[in-house]
């Protein structure tokens, strides 16, 4: 009866993944990073409930906002010092006023600085891509002023795994992500496609409430709020707070809106499939999406190349059929009010098959699995050889695990529990990976089924 039970589950498993994820795709992480259950790449689901947003169109319109993004782990190591400038726009960021807080691959070219940044103090979070060609750092603001010469920066924020969930990170408001959810080049041009959730600063005065229950104006996956939300979080729509998910109800057809230009339907294309969380408070009476800016350009620049539009007004809104398309989505975004760690985009995480665009392809995993580097601190994963159950015992606290074969193909995947047990009944015999993900761990082990 077991055997029978597990073929089925096999059979029906395989099934969803032809269906939710064609096996010819590829996917470079470089391009498109983090898991297929990563927040950033799961689409909405078609359980999805829907509230509205009641935005308030802002005066200034729509400002771009940019993440630092440098993939480039075999450039030379760039050290980076603490700066204390922040947002304070009477202050220099370009100057070492501190300790060292890390050094990372930055081509010397690369700058970032008055010259080539937003007008003002712009957030200015940076991720950047390891010599292991894995680990993620991240900080905020980043300046690199110079050519070939140090950095500065002020706050780090957990290391993330290309590889991984990479929920967290550089945007201090929420707490997310300074590379997940950013608008990437090629993504936001004629023909292009936009595969993922994406991001959104709201004015937190206008638009951002407290919770009815007093709590402190965020919501999962964001981690916090802004240190003011008690007294600048003055919206009045419950379901609106950072890390609230926006999307374009499913139910509204994209080609009803009498979009004028391509790049507004595929703009609003994203929103209807993935959606956008709110990472930041805009602070001023604008609305930001978050862009790339990296040693390949900044997407902003690549977007008036092919359009001929400027992507955001830069406290100069001007009428044009891309700010026209862009309040046309404005006007009927909605909070997916069921999404929560259980349920990604409105639906339970695993169901793959109901989601409203196909999930990401799997990730090929960067060296064999022998050349991965063991973390100091292990959990002990018994008994291996097994017949039925794996147990996990170690102090870390385990989230996450996948098993997959040499090849890495995933087989199986899912959420540690309180009984930290796993069931692999369902796995053939022979030798397989498991891997453990938890916040800041990853640890990767051989395991016998019987």
């Amino acid at each position: 009866m077991m055997k029978n039970l597990c073929k089925s589950l096999a059979i029906g498993m395989m099934v969803q993944l032809l269906l939710a994820c064609p096996l010819m795709a590829q996917r470079d992480p470089i391009k498109w990073p983090f898991s297929i259950t990563s927040i950033w790449n799961m689409p909405i689901h078609k359980d999805a409930k829907y509230v509205p947003a009641t935005l308030k169109y802002p005066k200034f319109g729509l400002t771009p906002d940019q993440d630092i993004i440098i993939l480039k782990p075999n450039s030379p190591m760039t050290e980076i010092y603490t700066n204390y400038a922040g947002w304070d726009d009477s202050k220099d960021r370009c100057i070492v006023q501190g300790p060292l807080l890390f050094s990372a691959p930055i081509p010397d070219s690369f700058t970032v600085s008055k010259d080539n940044w937003l007008p003002g103090m712009p957030n200015a979070g940076l991720a950047v891509l390891m010599q292991d060609g894995r680990t993620i750092k991240q900080t905020q603001p980043f300046a690199r002023c110079t050519a070939g010469t140090a950095a500065t920066s002020q706050y780090l924020f957990k290391n993330q795994d290309i590889y991984g969930e990479g929920y967290y990170g550089a945007h201090g408001g929420s707490g997310l992500s300074a590379i997940g959810g950013t608008l990437r080049l090629g993504e936001l041009v004629p023909g292009g496609i936009i595969r993922h959730v994406m991001k959104i600063n709201v004015c937190a005065l206008l638009n951002l409430a407290l919770n009815n229950d007093g709590s402190p104006g965020f919501r999962w996956p964001a981690a916090n709020a802004d240190s003011y939300a008690a007294d600048r979080y003055r919206g009045t729509n419950p379901a609106m707070e950072i890390g609230s998910l926006l999307a374009i109800p499913d139910s509204l057809n994209i080609d009803s809106m009498e979009f004028e230009t391509e790049a507004g339907k595929i703009l609003a294309t994203a929103f209807q499939n993935y959606g956008a969380y709110i990472v930041d408070d805009s602070y001023l009476d604008v609305m930001s999406m978050e862009t790339e800016f990296s040693p390949d350009g900044r997407m902003i620049d690549e977007f008036k190349q092919k359009w001929g539009f400027d992507f955001g007004s830069n406290w100069d809104p001007k009428d044009t059929p891309w700010t026209r398309d862009f309040k046309r989505i404005i006007e009927v975004l909605h909070v997916v009010d069921n999404n929560t760690k259980t349920t990604i985009g409105g639906g339970q995480t695993n169901d793959f098959q109901n989601r409203l665009a196909p999930t990401a392809p799997e990730l090929d995993l960067p060296t064999a699995i022998s050349e991965i580097t063991e973390p100091e601190n292990k959990v002990s994963i018994y008994p291996t050889p097994t017949l039925d159950y794996l147990n996990i015992l170690g102090d870390i606290r385990v989230e996450h695990y996948s098993i997959f074969s040499s090849p890495g193909q995933i087989l199986q995947q899912g959420n540690i529990d309180e009984t930290h047990s796993i069931d692999v009944q369902c796995l053939a015999k022979g030798n397989y990976f498991i891997r453990l993900e938890g916040e800041d761990f990853i640890q990767i082990e051989k395991i016998i089924k019987l």
